[in-house]
């Protein structure tokens, strides 16, 4: 592993070889970069309403906060990504016109950056308190919309951390997330220190997904390999808003008041050279 250094900011420490930067936030000045991130407010083509795009804060010492917080008698977090799936934006009225078996998919917004194989690395401290989970993950304009997984896209979860001080297996999703869906783990499930920033990286390339956490190789999947461009997401979720009840656990609420938070440092994709 090479460090990279990035001018008045922590390094990146990357897979042997030569590296060019192509993309990066460090999360400079006091308002996100909007050119670049927007919120995630709906799943499955339906509005989440614990899901909202004022959970993010700059703390004008380059780190990107995000918090857990009530709001309308709810819990609340949010996501940002670099891009957008069917997932993205309300189902059409019309969508079930020729029946239920028929998927609806959502207009598709233009991505504000998407790409294709690399070294994808975040810089993050984890939150501390249980009641809510934080994730580092890349996903498909398109996944689950054609047959060929490759031309579909892979959800790549690279970290993601259910409980306060540790991360569940690095895994990856595709064709869909329906009947056919599947999955592949690798490495992860393993305690990280609170209180300290930690990274974590996927290199994806033609041999499949090298997971890697503070430098260190962590697992390894083959494939399938997406060939198509995808997007980032950083984000958190309340636990127990999955199955849409909006009903959260005391934890939750417990480290809403609490006022615990997730930070980034920094999220940066390389290419080889």
């Amino acid at each position: 592993m090479n460090n990279y250094d990035v001018k008045g900011h922590e390094p990146s420490v990357l897979p042997d070889g030569k590296w060019k930067l192509v993309w990066n936030d460090e999360f400079d000045g006091n308002e996100l970069d909007t050119s670049k991130w927007d919120f995630r407010l709906n799943m499955m083509g339906s509005r989440h309403e614990t899901w909202q795009d004022d959970g993010v804060f700059l703390d004008g010492n380059s780190n990107c906060v995000f918090k857990i917080y009530e709001k309308n008698g709810h819990v609340c977090s949010s996501q940002l990504q670099t891009g957008y799936n069917y997932m993205d934006e309300p189902i059409d009225e019309n969508a079930y016109k020729y029946g239920k078996n028929v998927w609806p998919i959502g207009k598709l917004k233009k991505s504000k950056f998407l790409h294709a194989k690399g070294y994808y690395e975040c810089r993050c401290k984890l939150q501390n308190m249980p009641g809510w989970w934080s994730a580092f993950w890349l996903q498909s304009p398109c996944i689950g919309c054609r047959a060929e997984t490759e031309f579909a896209g892979v959800e790549c979860d690279i970290m993601e951390s259910f409980s306060p001080g540790h991360i569940i297996p690095h895994t990856n999703h595709f064709d869909g997330y329906g009947i056919d869906h599947k999955r592949a783990k690798a490495g992860g499930d393993c305690d990280i220190s609170l209180g300290e920033f930690h990274r974590f990286g996927v290199l994806w390339d033609d041999d499949g997904y090298t997971f890697y956490v503070d430098g260190i190789e962590d697992g390894h999947v083959d494939g399938p390999v997406s060939l198509v461009p995808q997007f980032i997401l950083i984000s958190t979720e309340v636990e127990g808003y999955r199955g849409g009840s909006y009903q959260g656990t005391d934890e939750a609420y417990a480290a809403a008041k609490a006022g615990d938070t997730f930070v980034v440092d920094y999220v940066r994709v390389f290419d080889k050279i």
